[in-house]
């Protein structure tokens, strides 16, 4: 084997920063994070043992395992949260009150420009402060934007379906007016066996008739 070849470990040291090469966790907001995540596993106890090491060793070189964990399982648990978070604005547009929904949609767009101006500002900051509140905005923006079209893709689905709804009843009320009542039911035109049950009608029509012109004789 080459050891040439094999990285060293100035080439494979981690660091702190090294944990904001994906974008940043995303924000739950407090009415949906009961769902959003249960089950989820939030990395804390890798964390904790990350910030165990840092305290006792002082520098990351001697908490490379540690930062490896916490970033695969961090990187886990965002994808999975993001994932959420977009189910449940979908479902909050299919299930909430119209009215709701729309208020939802312009909050979620209002808070969108709020971060994009944010983001630049953010742009006239340097150094490595400048950069990382560039990261957390525009993690925040995408994140945002997802949500509001889950929660749009979701709205736009319930008028898809009450539109479907309202053509079924539609067609439902006009073959009322296309049936004949024969014997105290409604036949509708379509329905199998139709030409057999006028036929039959047609012959008990001329008896009751029959009997009717009886009657009245005897009268």
């Amino acid at each position: 084997m080459d050891v040439d070849s094999q990285p060293t470990m100035e080439e494979t040291i981690l660091v702190g920063d090294d944990l904001m090469l994906g974008p940043p966790s995303p924000l739950i907001p407090q009415e949906i994070a009961s769902h959003v995540l249960e089950g989820v596993d939030l990395c804390d106890g890798i964390l904790r043992n990350l910030f165990l090491c840092l305290q006792i060793n002082d520098i990351e070189p001697f908490c490379q395992d540690e930062i490896v964990l916490y970033r695969q399982c961090a990187e886990k648990r965002d994808k999975e949260l993001r994932q959420r978070l977009q189910d449940s604005e979908h479902k909050l547009g299919l299930s909430m009150p119209l009215d709701e929904a729309k208020d939802r949609a312009a909050q979620l767009q209002s808070e969108v420009t709020l971060l994009e101006r944010r983001l630049i500002l953010a742009s006239g900051i340097e150094g490595m402060e400048g950069f990382r509140q560039r990261w957390s905005l525009h993690g925040r923006v995408e994140d945002t934007k997802r949500r509001l079209e889950a929660l749009n893709q979701g709205m736009a689905k319930r008028s898809t379906e009450n539109t479907k709804d309202e053509v079924k009843g539609d067609k439902r009320k006009k073959k009322w007016f296309f049936c004949f009542v024969i014997k105290g039911y409604c036949w509708s035109l379509d329905q199998p066996g139709f030409s057999a049950r006028v036929k039959s009608a047609g012959k008990w029509l001329q008896w009751s008739i029959h009997n009717l012109m009886i009657l009245l004789n005897l009268g």
